[in-house]
């Protein structure tokens, strides 16, 4: 796959040399290194894999590469010229411009030379002394200038736009929309489609995967396979980092742990040489164990005191064999059951969920009982998250829905960490969601999230992602529970927590159903798996690994794919309408809540008419608001209908 334009490939070229040093590298806060000393460097062809526990310092590592805060000591050095793409996990854009606009905003050097260009045409379209040396002058301008864009891809970039930004999922419908109207994770993409666009020496990516469907983290790992530069990648994917790293930087304890291999081979050859190393250090320890008796033994005897110092020197100089030490520090989770429901749990029948004339869920039928473990799967944009919402209550739905006896439920949404108060302190976040009964636990349960001493004290805006998820984990814990619904609680957790996660879940005595694409996760913790697509769902009668067998495919990237048959018979079409449906798919949550609420006040108003007609009516101010809602829900209404505009076809 041709990424590259040979103009881009020739300057990559002309920086194949160009390194960046870092040297002695610490930082510390509140007198605690979160690292030190650390050293290595990035060169052409690097794809590293930067891992670590949430809080080990890897978006600060980033950061400081990016040299947007600096190194208490230590130095980084770097060719002046050195260009740095940085992906943050948090961005900010400017309002009013279309995506494409937003886009171009990569060129920067391309758009000053479209100006020199334009400027310089003017002149030469007013001037009339064509004989004259400034005439010609303007003409040498004009060809100096017409090459720097030529080489700087000018005649291109437009079409690289185009490729990219539909690589990540944007169709050409969505190129002259507004970047306001897309979600947080559809502006992630274009941000990461500005850098990708970019002629950078050095890509810093933090969590690139976690807005992407599975047909863009595809296409992303093609482009990061056949780019020039060095990458240094943040992701907590383990499969995404096997297929693209060729190298793996571990931030523990302080330190840094640095080999040429990607992630699951590190891990294997990082434990490989702990084992030397504590064999190593064993069999060391006994020699200084004999040394030290040696010694002691020869010091009693006049004859042998020289021989006696002789061995103490020897051990002196001795190098001591250490082991790496590992941080096996992980917070300590455990969901209870509050009350003991009854069998049936949740029971639906024809369940259905239409926004006007376009439906996501059409006639679902659903049996949840007692303490089964039950996993959602299927491609974006099947309706996965808005049956657990419906579930939850959370939006309305056709169809029946009953809950059983006494059933609690406890609900993890997919952007769970995004509904915490940035302004607040993690403690004054559990507190403020604590009742009586549990105030006095707080810290406690903080503690067992690796939030301990002064740390409870931080702002929720300056936690790392992975950070967030926790404390949106242990916020649950305050409520009680014994049905457990939750969307993609993986995201953000370092692969250390996700275990844990999964611990915890596996010892869960309540009834869990999980939305996941995690089939490392999944594994062990679900018995029945109901598949999502064409706005139904299809039940298994066991593990995730049992499903996978009857699909015939090898894990759940497969599955998440477009089907093969309709990539050849829709070949031009199908590509970019898939992707449009999951690109939207993004914002129907939002709208979803509105109409929720729109549709809840409106029942309230024609109760109220039901109930005493002659009195509502008699005032003027409650049919004005009841007309407003009602073209309020026509505009949602249309709104989801211009969203969803090419489903049904897509579908069909």
């Amino acid at each position: 796959m041709a990424f590259f334009s040979i103009a881009k490939l020739i300057i990559f070229a002309e920086r194949k040399k160009r390194m960046l040093n870092i040297h002695n590298l610490s930082v510390s806060f509140g007198g605690e290194y979160l690292f030190e000393d650390v050293t290595f460097r990035l060169g052409s062809g690097d794809r590293v894999g930067l891992i670590g526990k949430n809080g080990a310092g890897k978006s600060t590592l980033l950061k400081i590469l990016a040299r947007e805060i600096e190194a208490d000591s230590g130095d980084i050095a770097a060719d002046k010229d050195v260009q740095i793409g940085f992906l943050k996990q948090d961005i900010d854009f400017e309002e009013g411009r279309t995506v494409l606009e937003e886009a171009y905003e990569a060129f920067v050097e391309i758009k000053r030379l479209e100006k020199k260009l334009e400027e310089i045409n003017t002149q030469l379209a007013e001037r009339t002394d064509y004989e004259s040396e400034g005439y010609h002058q303007l003409m040498v301008d004009l060809n100096d200038v017409q090459q720097q864009y030529e080489i700087h891809g000018g005649y291109n970039y437009q079409g690289d736009t185009e490729r990219i930004l539909q690589g990540l999922g944007f169709a050409r419908a969505d190129f002259d929309k507004l970047t306001d109207t897309f979600s947080g994770g559809w502006r992630m993409r274009i941000e990461l489609a500005k850098l990708l666009l970019q002629n950078n020496d050095i890509l810093l990516l933090d969590e690139p995967t976690n807005h992407l469907d599975i047909e863009s983290i595809i296409w992303l790992e093609s482009f990061l396979n056949n780019y020039p530069g060095a990458v240094v990648i943040v992701s907590h994917d383990k499969m995404f980092l096997d297929n693209v790293t060729n190298r793996t930087i571990e931030i523990s304890l302080g330190k840094i742990y640095d080999y040429n291999k990607p992630y699951s081979q590190y891990l294997l050859l990082r434990e490989e040489l702990r084992e030397q190393q504590m064999a190593a250090q064993k069999n060391q320890e006994k020699q200084i164990e004999q040394t030290e008796k040696l010694i002691e033994k020869f010091r009693a005897k006049a004859t042998k005191a020289s021989m006696a110092q002789s061995l103490i020197k020897k051990l002196d100089k001795m190098e001591r064999i250490e082991v790496d030490e590992d941080d096996n520090s992980v917070m300590n989770l455990r969901f209870p059951v509050s009350v003991n429901p009854g069998k049936v749990v949740i029971e639906a029948e024809g369940v259905s969920k239409f926004y006007g004339s376009k439906r996501v869920l059409e006639g679902v039928d659903l049996l949840i009982e007692r303490g089964s473990k039950t996993a959602f799967v299927g491609q974006n944009g099947q309706g996965k998250s808005t049956l657990a919402k419906i579930i939850v209550g959370e939006i309305d739905h056709q169809g029946s829905l009953k809950l059983g006896h006494n059933v609690q439920i406890g609900y993890f949404a997919q952007n769970q960490a995004e509904y915490l108060d940035g302004e607040k302190t993690i403690l004054d976040t559990m507190i403020d969601a604590a009742n009586e009964s549990n105030r006095s636990k707080v810290r406690d349960i903080l503690g067992s999230f690796l939030f301990r001493g002064d740390e409870v004290e931080k702002r929720v805006k300056v936690l790392s992602g992975g950070e967030r998820n926790r404390l949106a984990l242990a916020k649950m814990l305050l409520q009680p529970f014994n049905v457990l619904v939750m969307d993609e609680p993986t995201n953000h957790l370092d692969i250390k927590s996700k275990n844990v996660l999964k611990d915890a879940l596996r010892g869960f005595e309540g009834t869990l159903i999980l939305v996941s694409h995690d089939r490392d996760f999944l594994q062990g913790l679900t018995n029945r798996v109901y598949e999502f697509k064409n706005h139904r769902i299809k039940e298994y009668l066991g593990d995730i690994d049992y499903y996978l067998d009857q699909r015939k495919v090898e894990n759940l990237r497969e599955v998440e794919k477009r089907d093969p048959i309709e990539r050849v018979t829709k070949k031009k079409q199908q590509p970019r309408d898939q992707k449009k449906i999951k690109a939207l798919n993004n914002k129907i949550s939002n709208v979803e809540s509105k109409i929720s609420e729109v549709e809840n006040q409106l029942e309230k108003m024609d109760n109220k008419l039901s109930e005493d007609y002659e009195k509502a009516v008699a005032d003027p101010d409650f049919l004005k608001k009841y007309q407003q809602k009602k073209e309020r829900q026509e505009a949602l209404m249309k709104e989801w209908e211009t969203l969803q505009e090419q489903m049904d076809s897509m579908m069909q």
